[in-house]
């Protein structure tokens, strides 16, 4: 099986410096596994790499999508697929789970623009009569959506069973970080993205519907619902959240290694750690 490695973890946990360090000792390739950081223009707020972090390694699906274009979770499947078939090692990073585990397991979607919904009680009546043993909410729009979607394509959802098995060989890299520490790291990177243009940069996009954590309450604040202040503790509540279910959600999904982001060895502890993975001898 091809060798995957991935650095997942909340914001502000180290990602992007661990993924160039393991990029320049192995010669890896990025892949951007952060659905923001996907599109063109949010820049400074989903803390996107910029061309000097990269330092000369090559970054895959950075500003790859423009912010109008519909980009769903199976195209993201589809080009993360397309890339690790072509890329001697790949290393994903980023946070979004469910883009990643797509990607890397048995997961299958159809694309959601070639189907036609009928109305809910239409399509919980064809799951039922049709997929009897599904278990689904029948009170989530989104996931009745998704179990009609399989049914429209041939299938059952009560027949999906592959989507916790790998199509590669990963190495999962998770990187926690206490609490306390990550609660002052967000603070801080919050100041230092406000410095860079982080109101200025959301201002230009007003005309958007961007329900993204930090662009939601900056454009609350630029329309007077909070002050500043207030905008900057909801963005960081936000985000301390968001990493708890995060954390959460890897645990539980995709059994990683889990490190300690602020250990001062952390390097040299995880390229030991992938050289076995690799078989590389000492």
């Amino acid at each position: 099986m091809k060798k995957v490695i991935c650095i997942v973890g909340p914001t502000g946990s180290g990602k992007t410096k661990l993924s160039i360090d393991i990029a320049k000792h192995y010669g890896a390739e990025v892949i951007n596994g952060d659905s923001v950081s996907l599109y063109n223009k949010l820049d400074i707020g989903s803390a996107k790499i910029t061309l000097d972090e990269m330092q000369g390694i090559p970054h895959h699906l950075i500003s790859y999508v423009a912010l109008e274009q519909t980009y769903a979770v199976y195209n993201f499947q589809q080009d993360v697929r397309n890339l690790i078939n072509q890329i001697s090692l790949p290393l994903i990073v980023g946070g979004s789970g469910l883009y990643i585990k797509s990607a890397l397991y048995d997961y299958e979607f159809e694309q959601q623009s070639k189907i036609t919904y009928p109305s809910l009680s239409e399509m919980v009546k064809a799951i039922k009569k049709d997929d009897p043993n599904a278990v689904i909410d029948f009170n989530n729009q989104r996931r009745i959506e998704s179990a009609y979607r399989v049914l429209v394509s041939g299938h059952k959802r009560s027949e999906k069973l592959n989507k916790d098995e790998p199509l590669y060989d990963i190495f999962l890299i998770y990187l926690d970080i206490d609490r306390v520490t990550l609660k002052m790291r967000l603070a801080l990177r919050l100041e230092e993205m406000i410095e860079k243009g982080f109101i200025e940069e959301t201002k230009n996009l007003m005309s958007y519907e961007l329900n993204i954590i930090g662009y939601r309450e900056i454009k609350a604040y630029l329309n007077d619902i909070y002050t500043l202040d207030e905008a900057k503790e909801k963005i960081i509540a936000s985000t301390m959240r968001f990493a708890k279910r995060q954390k959460t959600w890897f645990l539980n999904q995709m059994q990683p290694h889990v490190y300690d982001a602020s250990n001062p060895n952390l390097t040299k502890t995880v390229i030991d750690d992938i050289n076995v993975f690799l078989g590389v001898k000492k």
